[in-house]
């Protein structure tokens, strides 16, 4: 098993360009007229997930981006996922 010093000397770089490309996107998003959309509100909801000092933050933020609802849809009314429950 790596050290915490070899997971930083081998992934900080990766880790680094990822939080700059999701700096962009929000930059992007915000350049831009219009209301605000759930994904990016669940987007933002997850974000303090990632500075919590806890050993599961992977699974606390795909818990923030799943959906919950208990009963099966009807009827489905797209092919495909949104990537964040629909409110």
């Amino acid at each position: 098993m790596p050290s915490k010093q070899e997971l930083l000397d081998l992934q900080f770089i990766g880790a680094r360009c990822q939080l700059i490309d999701l700096a962009a996107f929000l930059d992007r998003v915000d350049r831009h007229e219009g209301k605000s959309d759930f994904r990016l509100d669940a987007l933002k909801k997850a974000l303090p997930l990632l500075l919590e000092d806890r050993p599961d933050r992977a699974r606390a933020v795909l818990e923030a981006f799943s959906d919950h609802s208990a009963e099966p849809a009807a009827k489905a009314t797209i092919q495909g996922a949104f990537g964040a429950p629909t409110p």
